[in-house]
């Protein structure tokens, strides 16, 4: 019996997962929570572990983005760990094996069973219904092993192979460039009991034969060098011949990531540049060259730049976002950390940082102005009685956005720990789902980067996001008196079906008090 393995759901914004690394290999037994791969969504990497023990048969490829529920692999429980086929005693019984002429018992193996096994196409994700076939691996009228891959498939997210389901002869019934609808007819296959006997006894020379012909033509099989549709209709956009791209599929098949790192040849060459300057007339001026050393790269998208990516667009196209602005004063807080910040690490072991001050101000104003703090969802607005405050750090692998729970009940110091905390498992790629989801508000300090003002876009399905920034020396009117002030610029893009210029404007006026007059935040005025 086999049991199917499905990608887990890791969270409720997450909707697919991209395979990193697989540690077991496709045939391989595997024992019960044996971490079978590695599985890397927008947020956090996770591994997958075998739900019981058997023959692991893999069905997705390392890079291969699936969507949640989808089967990654199979794992074929009756299946004993290290069973093989039994070997001859001796050297003798297996060259009498190898000599023995074609009869009855071979003759045996390349009879029909009578079955025919009818293959689909699977299911390949909930969100796609059609799939396009690429190529075909194996020829019409060939004998397939039980999971030779015998065709390529492309959908709209991902290209997977196809796995013989029998041995036995294939026949095509769908012809490549073809597009199938999720369960439908694929091939057939005319099971037998083993491969026909004249491919058996000619195994050898027919391989000679290929080999031969191989070597003439300079092509390794009918696959080199050819395109899958996915591929020729990228090749062709950018006007590449499909000769001059080297193949790194099954026989040197051209894939679709062959045809987007392709890029066109160079036609220049040092006898051919000359000669365009002799033939230059006098009247006639060169067009500028480049020169030195252009190298390019490119880069497959990860799983979380391509959510970053598609979650951005969506929130511009399904907001009404507009941005407000106002400005802060500094100086009080920075004497304030300047005088206690010493007293303040040694009794808590923690910094005191600019992010207290602005999350619990934030939270007074929150409180004041609940708009700011609630969401969208269908036809209703959610008012949140709690401060869950988002924080915005820079990973290697992108921007994630860590969760301060409850954070209105939360001390200076706690708050600190708790920033520091998120912070460092955000740079070591250690946060779990738990603590990116569920935010209600989020703060993102541009200012350490060196940004003077901004626009954030609002962290969905949140209704709005403060920006903060550097903090600059400006000459500010005081009391008639030009004085030299350290300011910072407040930025709150807001979702404007919610909250409307009232709330916004009134919720950083509340801001711009609350940091001028430090004193305010901790007697809550």
């Amino acid at each position: 019996m086999s049991i199917a393995i499905k990608v887990p759901a890791v969270g409720e914004s997450i909707t697919e997962v991209t395979v990193g690394q697989w540690f077991k290999t496709d045939g391989e037994f595997v024992e019960m929570d044996e971490v079978l791969c590695e599985l890397e969504s927008d947020k956090a990497t996770f591994e997958l572990t075998a739900e019981a023990a058997g023959v692991l048969h893999t069905k997705a490829e390392e890079g291969a983005t699936l969507e949640i529920g989808a089967v990654i692999c199979e794992i074929d429980t009756e299946a004993k760990e290290g069973s093989k086929p039994e070997k001859p005693a001796n050297k003798k019984e297996s060259d009498a094996v190898e000599k023995k002429p074609d009869n009855a018992e071979k003759g045996a193996k390349s009879k029909s069973t009578g079955e025919i096994k009818e293959m689909h196409v699977p299911t390949v994700g909930e969100s796609i219904t059609e799939v396009t076939l690429a190529s075909w691996l194996k020829e019409d009228g060939d004998f397939v092993e039980l999971d030779d891959i015998i065709a390529e498939v492309d959908s709209d997210k991902a290209t997977f192979e196809l796995p013989a389901e029998a041995s036995g002869i294939l026949r095509q019934v769908a012809a490549e460039g073809e597009t199938l609808e999720i369960g439908g007819l694929i091939c057939k296959i005319e099971v037998t009991d083993g491969p026909p006997a004249e491919e058996t006894s000619a195994t050898s020379e027919s391989k000679s034969t290929e080999e031969s012909k191989q070597e003439s033509s300079g092509k390794e099989s009918y696959a080199t060098g050819h395109a899958s549709p996915a591929a020729a209709k990228i090749l062709s956009e950018k006007g590449i011949d499909p000769q001059s791209v080297n193949g790194t599929g099954k026989d040197g098949r051209i894939t679709k990531e062959d045809a987007e790192k392709a890029e066109k040849p160079s036609t220049s060459s040092p006898s051919k540049t000359e000669a365009p300057s002799k033939e230059k007339t006098e009247g006639t001026k060169p067009a500028a060259e480049a020169r030195g050393d252009r190298p390019s790269r490119r880069e497959k998208m990860s799983s979380l730049r391509k959510t970053i990516s598609r979650r951005l667009v969506s929130v511009k196209n399904e907001t009404a976002m507009l941005t407000t602005f106002n400005e802060v004063n500094m100086k009080p807080i920075m004497d304030l950390r300047k005088q206690y910040k010493d007293k303040f690490k040694e009794r808590y072991e923690v910094n005191l940082g600019f992010m207290s001050f602005f999350t619990k101000a934030a939270c007074i104003a929150l409180e004041e102005w609940p708009a700011v703090n609630a969401q969208i969802d269908g036809n209703e607005i959610v008012y949140h009685d709690f401060c869950d405050i988002s924080i915005a750090v820079s990973s290697p692998k992108g921007l994630v956005v860590p969760v301060i729970r409850n954070a209105e009940q939360l001390s200076f110091a706690e708050i600190e720990k708790e920033v520091v905390r998120l912070a460092v498992k955000a740079r070591d790629g250690k946060l779990t789902i738990d603590e990116m989801t569920g935010g209600t508000f989020t703060l993102t300090n541009g200012g350490i980067f060196g940004s003077m003002m901004s626009t954030p876009i609002i962290n969905a399905p949140q209704a709005a996001i403060l920006g903060m920034h550097n903090i600059v020396e400006r000459p500010m009117a005081v009391n008639g008196e030009v004085k030299i002030l350290p300011m910072m610029y407040l930025a709150l893009s807001y979702d404007h079906r919610i909250i409307d210029g009232r709330e916004s404007v009134s919720f950083l006026v509340r801001m711009k008090q609350l940091l001028e007059d430090p004193a305010r935040l901790l007697l809550g005025i």
